[in-house]
């Protein structure tokens, strides 16, 4: 009974029967790496998906998707903007709306067709509509545009009355084959309009006006529901986040949850307390709530002051988008404690 190590000898050549035993060395295993810097955000916007994460990786990402930073309470981009300020680049954003939120549109004139914006919000207000012939002969073109994005363009749509209206609707909603897909700021519906297409310009939210649904937005409304339409935080599920926050919920009673959902997906919960907390207040409702545990992360009420270009403030803001965007920045086994943040004009209690 021989014994050899594996692959010293010729299995295939042996022609006396016999035991032979090889010896196989262990193998070396690569175990695959898990991010640790993606921040999922849940928050409130002026534009986009509702209930969708979205991936984004810096404040473009972010304006395309969702439009402008909103200054007030629950924003989502206001905590995306301090924690790219920390050197974040890997975010999963998630819209939430109060359900009062509206879609912008207008009517084209002298014609039953209605051009809507893509996603309820104030951001629809501000597209434009153009219609104006086409580069070839006999057709049309329509132009959709968004300040601080690049024009939409739909050209060389052909027809006249009701076929015209058809695939116009066809292009802007599906997409005119491989080279211009559908559009990602308006819809349209051609109602039966059987007018002939003349050259025209409006102005979404002349018909109805789009807005947020974000003045009765509560923290209650960011957890959300974890049912088969997942809204708010459960929309961040197996989104390999490892960092999540919900933007300024300074309402204790959803630490539980939070914390619950932490534990369940991996990740590091960011929690914050109301602005000018005492100590003695935050130490009575962490008890009182029941919270301990290691998965999340509270961020007592001193607030901090931030300097808001977007919209030329200085604003009093949750310290939770600073607190990920460093964690996100530092390897793993690094503390965020004692580290410098950045952006910083001053604290609440400064």
């Amino acid at each position: 009974m021989p014994i050899i190590q594996a692959g010293a000898i010729n299995n295939t050549a042996l022609i006396v029967p016999d035991l032979y035993v090889e010896i196989v060395p262990p193998q070396n295993l690569t175990l695959n790496g898990v991010p640790t810097n993606v921040i999922g955000i849940v928050g409130t916007t002026t534009w986009g998906p509702i209930g969708t994460p979205v991936i984004m990786g810096s404040m473009l990402d972010y304006y395309t998707n969702f439009g402008p930073i909103a200054p007030r309470k629950y924003d989502m981009g206001t905590q995306l903007a301090t924690a790219v300020l920390q050197g974040a680049q890997d975010f999963r954003g998630v819209r939430v709306t109060d359900g009062t939120d509206t879609f912008a549109s207008a009517n084209v004139p002298g014609t039953a067709l209605t051009v809507t914006a893509l996603y309820t919000g104030s951001v629809g207000n501000q597209i434009t509509v153009t219609i104006q012939p086409g580069s070839r002969q006999a057709s049309w073109m329509l132009t959709a545009s968004l300040p601080g994005l690049q024009p939409e363009v739909f050209d060389n749509i052909a027809g006249s009355t009701t076929t015209f209206w058809l695939s116009l609707a066809s292009a802007v909603n599906t997409g005119a084959g491989v080279q211009r897909s559908a559009s990602r700021l308006i819809t349209v519906q051609p109602n039966g309009n059987t007018s002939t297409p003349v050259n025209c310009s409006l102005t979404l939210g002349t018909a109805t006006m789009g807005s947020d649904g974000a003045v009765g937005v509560t923290p209650t409304q960011l957890v959300g529901q974890d049912d088969a339409f997942r809204t708010g935080m459960y929309a961040l599920r197996g989104q390999g986040c490892g960092l999540a926050l919900l933007a300024d919920a300074d309402d204790p009673q959803t630490w539980s949850a939070q914390a619950r959902f932490s534990l369940a997906e991996g990740m590091y919960m960011i929690l914050t307390g109301p602005a000018g907390d005492s100590i003695s207040d935050a130490i009575a409702i962490k008890q009182s709530v029941g919270l301990d545990c290691y998965s999340a992360k509270i961020m007592f009420g001193d607030w901090l002051w931030w300097s808001d270009q977007a919209n030329g403030l200085i604003r009093l803001v949750s310290p939770q988008g600073f607190a990920a965007g460093r964690l996100a920045n530092l390897s793993p086994e690094q503390s965020s404690l004692n580290k410098q943040l950045y952006g910083i004009r001053k604290t609440a209690v400064w």
